[in-house]
């Protein structure tokens, strides 16, 4: 069902994230702020699923069980952002954020890379 609130783009981090050895967050975000709390938020290392936001659950991908989590108490401001701990070399590279609302998905991608 189309409604007003499905008009949103998503907002990406102005640079490229920083790898740091513990935990690392690829900022992502709904502008105009609307809430996300009943989208579907999906994110993606190339082909591989990192993790699924559906109908207010999150599950993780193969090889990121326990290490990816969402901001779920601030999806009501629009924050999809992805929270990655244990950051290992392979997990560095282009992330895909895709957010679907009813009919409207939009997607953007953030770059992970290792702090020099």
């Amino acid at each position: 069902m189309a409604t007003a609130s499905n008009k949103f783009k998503l907002i990406g981090p102005s640079g490229r994230e920083e790898y740091k050895p513990s935990v690392v967050t690829l900022s992502c975000h709904l502008s105009p702020e609307i809430s996300a709390v009943d989208m579907e938020i999906r994110w993606f290392k190339e082909t591989d699923c990192v993790c699924v936001y559906k109908n207010r659950h999150v599950t993780e991908g193969r090889g990121y069980e326990g290490r990816v989590s969402l901001f779920t108490q601030e999806m009501e401001r629009g924050n999809v952002s992805l929270q990655l701990r244990d950051c290992r070399r392979s997990d560095e590279g282009h992330y895909l954020c895709q957010v679907t609302d009813g009919d409207r998905t939009e997607e953007i991608t953030v770059q992970m890379c290792k702090c020099s």
